[in-house]
């Protein structure tokens, strides 16, 4: 299992009263030849884009630096003796709730500052895991979850910085959502059946263009700021199936095809009802959601929760939407290869959500974790096209 074109996210490192975010970039040469560790040190959680192969079709020319500058966050000495940020309490309802509304207002102007500025109003610091890690030209969606230096999870009013390297203008706020990702009881599987864990994923919509990009994230906690920050590599294309485009009419397996053997359908327990007709007999005449996720063996553990959360929307969509599930390997034994509808996408990871509407256009794509309002969104889409 390796991960994608996903760029690794930032190392934090003391010197002296300064802790220093450094964008560790990996060059793609060395990615190809220990991805396998490359998946496990990006950040100390997975959130997505885990699959078994690099993500393969991009035709990029993107910049693939070996280093890059650092951005100094100067952190009062009066917070720990150690210079450690203080494991942080579990965040209650109302700072979850006001983690789902933040408001520009709340966040400093870009006002033409560079990053390396905006970094000068932090007073904490956090690890930006993203979720996601196919981006092309144009407004793109940027998903990523935020945890403290006890690795837990931080709820909080977030926005997103972008700028092609840290002494260059920065564009933003641009607020990120955080979107639950709970379900009622009764939808929830065995995968996601254990206490804690993830509750909810940040995402936003921002500006590409080719190239790469730093992030800077700034959450809301009271009077200070906490930052975190990332790198975007943009590529100019991918030949996974876009927004606007007509996905491949690939054959999905069905209760039928397999001959009643519902363990070669799906991998969630209890298992799922999105098999009752293959995606190419719909396709173009009727809505359809289709996920592609393996609950059991998802390397990202975000497939269980995922899949939830489609399983919840299905039944308050009820049938003015086709939902097909896609498992990810062959007979669920991930030494036998992906799947034939996996590589008729291009899709080397998981999950996936595209929507698409009667006209066989895809309306909505996600990729790796996402939230119950980001999937009903992307789900509306295809009834309202």
């Amino acid at each position: 299992m390796v991960c994608a074109t996903m760029r690794p996210a930032v190392g934090l490192q003391r010197r002296g009263q300064h802790l220093s975010m450094i964008a560790a970039v990996v060059p793609r040469r060395v990615l190809a030849r220990s991805s396998a560790l490359a998946c496990g040190v990006i950040t100390a959680i997975v959130l997505g884009a885990c699959g078994s192969a690099s993500t393969g079709g991009a035709s990029t020319k993107s910049p693939s630096p070996d280093t890059a500058p650092v951005l100094s966050v100067k952190v009062p000495t009066t917070r720990t003796l150690s210079g450690h940020l203080a494991p942080a309490p579990p965040l209650g309802t109302a700072s979850q709730a006001a983690a789902e509304r933040p408001e520009s207002a709340q966040f400093p102007p870009a006002d033409g500052r560079s990053l390396s500025k905006l970094t000068q109003l932090v007073s904490g610091i956090a690890t930006l895991a993203a979720a996601n890690a196919v981006f092309t030209p144009g407004a793109q969606r940027f998903a990523f979850a935020l945890t403290n230096k006890a690795q837990q999870f931080i709820y909080a009013p977030t926005a997103v910085y972008l700028a092609t390297g840290p002494y260059a203008p920065a564009t933003g706020p641009y607020v990120a959502p955080d979107d639950p990702m709970g379900v009622a009881p009764q939808y929830r599987s065995k995968e996601n059946a254990a206490p804690g864990g993830l509750k909810a994923i940040y995402w936003t919509t921002v500006p590409l263009r080719s190239g790469v990009f730093d992030v800077l994230a700034l959450t809301r906690e009271g009077p200070k700021l906490v930052g975190s920050t990332g790198v975007i590599a943009v590529a100019q294309s991918f030949n996974i199936p876009a927004v606007g485009q007509r996905p491949p009419a690939i054959a999905t397996d069905t209760l039928a095809s397999v001959h009643g053997d519902v363990g070669l359908l799906t991998t969630r327990l209890p298992p799922e009802n999105m098999h009752s007709v293959s995606f190419n007999q719909v396709l173009g005449k009727r809505p359809i959601a289709l996920l592609v996720s393996t609950p059991e063996l998802c390397t990202s553990r975000v497939c269980g929760p995922v899949t939830d959360i489609v399983v919840q929307l299905q039944h308050q969509f009820g049938n003015r939407i086709t939902f097909i599930h896609q498992e990810v390997y062959v007979d669920n034994q991930p030494t036998k290869g992906l799947r034939p509808q996996l590589k008729a996408f291009h899709l080397q990871t998981e999950p996936w959500l595209f929507t698409i509407d009667r006209r066989g256009v895809i309306v909505g794509r996600l990729q790796g974790a996402f939230g119950v309002n980001e999937a009903r969104q992307a789900l509306e889409a295809a009834l309202h096209n």
